[in-house]
């Protein structure tokens, strides 16, 4: 059977991802931070030739965007070396390399959906380090290397804005939230399917190489998200009171814009992912599910 193996596998990604994979019968395994240190590469090297994988996607990575500011050498260590030592070990291995990237590798000051191939232009030290592993990747493995740029992840078993905005929903009479940044809420389970999808089309060589937007389809701002959640639960969307960045300002600068497009899943003869509100009605139920469970 055709083997997956995945880096960082204590995340809500990766986690899902799994699922999807031994629900559908593939051998698969998700191997953690303290399994796989992806920024040593003797690791990386050993870790390919005992799984020999025929699909690696990579999880891992530095996701602390404000302390990536005063330690940007530590966020390349993982978000730049990681994914070439992977793309190195696959092209010895002859495995596909599926690596997540950001929207935060884009200015974020659009007015239209980022297309794959735009420019890039990070204004963060995060966005900086994860455009060094995208470069990595589609440098060392032109052939078999899929950049998947996605934004504003949520899903269980991990921290994120959905289950935030759950718990203060709670707890608090009112909820004030950013207004001015727009981009595309995406559920992991949503993202894991599509990964899916891409490393099947990719072992059958229908889909190129290269870069692919993994996000949700539309887009709004956090504060129409925070609003739409509440609508979900049967409270008062009204609670919810827009505000601007200026009033949770934080050491990196988060893109005002970070709406992607998404025509290359065409070339794949793949669909892009469904709107984020049809997934968030969906996952809404599981995310309370699955914080009553704990």
């Amino acid at each position: 059977m055709t083997s997956w193996l995945i880096t960082g596998g204590s995340g809500m990604l990766a986690q899902d991802l799994l699922s999807r994979l031994h629900a559908t019968g593939l051998d698969a395994v998700a191997l953690t931070r303290g399994e796989l240190d992806v920024t040593d590469p003797v690791a990386v090297t050993v870790a390919l030739e005992r799984h020999h994988p025929s699909v690696v996607v990579n999880c891992a990575a530095w996701t602390a965007v404000d302390d990536a500011e005063e330690q940007e050498t530590a966020a390349l260590a993982v978000n730049g070396a990681g994914p070439r030592n992977l793309a190195v070990a696959c092209r010895e291995t002859g495995a596909v390399l599926l690596h997540l990237s950001t929207d935060y590798v884009f200015a974020g000051d659009a007015t239209s959906p980022y297309a794959e191939d735009a420019p890039t232009a990070p204004s963060s030290a995060y966005g900086r380090t994860k455009l060094a592993g995208e470069q990595a990747v589609l440098e060392v493995l032109p052939e078999s290397g899929y950049v998947v740029r996605t934004a504003w992840l949520y899903g269980a078993g991990g921290g994120n804005f959905v289950a935030t905005m759950l718990k203060l929903e709670a707890s608090r009479d009112t909820v004030d939230v950013v207004d001015d940044q727009r981009g595309q809420p995406t559920w992991t389970v949503d993202l894991a399917d599509q990964l899916f999808r891409l490393g099947t089309a990719a072992l059958a060589g229908s889909a190129p190489a290269g870069v692919y937007h993994g996000a949700s389809s539309g887009e709004v701002t956090w504060f129409g998200l925070t609003q739409q959640i509440f609508r979900l639960i049967g409270a008062d969307p009204g609670r919810v009171r827009p505000t601007t960045s200026e009033a949770f300002r934080r050491p990196a600068p988060r893109p005002a814009y970070s709406v992607l497009g998404h025509d290359r899943w065409a070339a794949a003869g793949l669909e892009p992912i469904r709107p984020w509100g049809d997934a968030l009605a969906e996952a809404v139920p599981h995310l309370l599910a699955t914080s009553h469970a704990r």
